[in-house]
């Protein structure tokens, strides 16, 4: 058989088993077994192998700091706090405590990140729908679309959005020109869609006026880290470096502190914490790898830079729907990879990049395996006993991505450059 084609034909199968979760294997397996066999069968050289893996370096560090908080949010009682107070302001309405965590988690991923808003936010959710008695995979459901919804809004929602643009990030006034409308309308678009789509499931009344416990001592460590972390990001992003280093500082920092006042050992914390999804992300940096040694990022370039030749004005809109779709194949973390590659060789004009930005970024609204943020939300939950299928994702994200793509798209295209 022609290698391109095995190379191929095993990424398929790799992305397939970690959309479809055959026997309910974790995603990790996929992704990994796809790239352990390109290599043991010589499709892609190990140094390749090894190159493509150190380029998730970043992420990986990033996501041990906020899987580190999450945890130590879940220990602490830091969530149930949350979740009291949360339930108590929403006076006894599901619809009103449904909007209130919304809002919450529009500024969690603007200020934390998307994948903060899935690994940090779901686990205080899943409190406050248990607190006030109330069904809570609709106010699950707000963690995984607006980690996807709001995670434009600055560079720093999304790590997505570092990767696409590469060396180059947009300085952060440049950004709130070009994002801003565009950003407002898929939050809000994101919003009215999936709260119509939960009408039924948000009906009737929920528990109110709970007795607020005080903070523990950990739980205030804990949250000030959650906070001085958001206050990191911002000033790293500032200065367009790297998220991923001083986020792991300050999550392991903040584990120490908590660790040491406790005089616990790290080994009870460091198990309860799903390491699965480093190996996840390793293996989808080289399934990419696979696709550039082949000649498919080369082969994309080509079409790109003809197209925006051609039509100026129709090549981002196109781009922007199709990398949207895209994503929901392979993720929006290798998508972004091949996008930034892509536009990169072909010099492509800025307005193409934003709109494939904001397709990577709101296009895995549409499916459970569309951005590692959702993959992390689907951890959180199984870990609370909850499970959403592929279909059943699928009906709701059908609904509620495509007319925040739509208008967001057009609100970008109607920006000047």
């Amino acid at each position: 058989m022609n290698p391109i084609f095995l190379s191929w034909g095993i990424g398929l199968a790799a992305t397939a088993g970690v959309i479809l979760r055959p026997f309910k294997w974790p995603e990790a397996i996929w992704a990994v077994t796809g790239a352990v066999l390109l290599v043991a069968l010589g499709l892609l050289p190990l140094n390749l192998a090894w190159q493509a893996i150190g380029k998730g370096s970043d992420v990986y560090l990033f996501l041990i700091g906020m899987m580190l908080l999450s945890e130590l949010g879940r220990r602490e009682g830091l969530f149930d706090w949350i979740a009291v107070l949360a339930v108590n302001h929403a006076k006894g309405s599901p619809r009103k405590l449904f909007l209130l965590v919304y809002l919450v988690g529009v500024v969690v991923t603007t200020f934390l990140s998307n994948d903060a808003a899935a690994v940090v936010l779901t686990p205080a959710v899943f409190a406050a729908a248990r607190k006030a008695h109330t069904k809570p995979l609709p106010l699950l459901y707000v963690c995984a679309f607006i980690a996807n919804a709001a995670s434009f809004v600055l560079p720093i929602s999304n790590p997505a959005n570092l990767v696409l643009y590469a060396n180059h990030t947009p300085a952060l006034g440049s950004w709130i020109t070009r994002f801003a409308l565009p950003s407002v309308l898929s939050i809000v678009a994101t919003y009215f869609m999936l709260r119509w789509t939960q009408r039924d499931e948000l009906a009737g009344s929920c528990a109110r006026d709970l007795n607020v416990e005080p903070l523990s001592a950990n739980g205030k460590v804990t949250l000030a880290g959650i906070g001085v972390t958001a206050v990191a990001l911002l000033t790293v992003s500032a200065f367009d470096m790297q998220l991923g280093l001083p986020t792991a500082i300050l999550g392991v920092g903040t584990a120490l502190v908590v660790l040491v006042k406790e005089r616990q050992s790290p080994v009870e914390l460091m198990s309860e914490i799903s390491w699965s999804v480093l190996p996840l992300v390793a293996g989808l940096f080289v399934l990419v790898e696979m696709l550039a040694h082949t000649g498919v990022v080369a082969a994309l370039s080509h079409l790109l830079a003809l197209a925006s030749q051609q039509n100026q004005t129709v090549t981002p809109a196109v781009s922007g729907v199709v990398i949207a779709l895209g994503s929901n194949a392979i993720n929006n973390l290798p998508a972004g990879l091949i996008a930034s590659a892509t536009v990169l060789q072909a010099h492509s004009p800025e307005r193409v990049i934003d709109a494939l930005l904001i397709g990577v970024d709101l296009g895995p609204n549409l499916s459970i395996t569309g951005s590692l943020a959702t993959i992390l939300w689907l951890s959180s939950i199984r870990r609370e006993g909850e499970e959403v299928s592929f279909m059943q994702f699928l009906k709701v994200g059908a609904i509620v991505m495509l007319p925040a793509l739509l208008l967001s798209l057009g609100a970008r295209l109607l920006v000047g450059n």
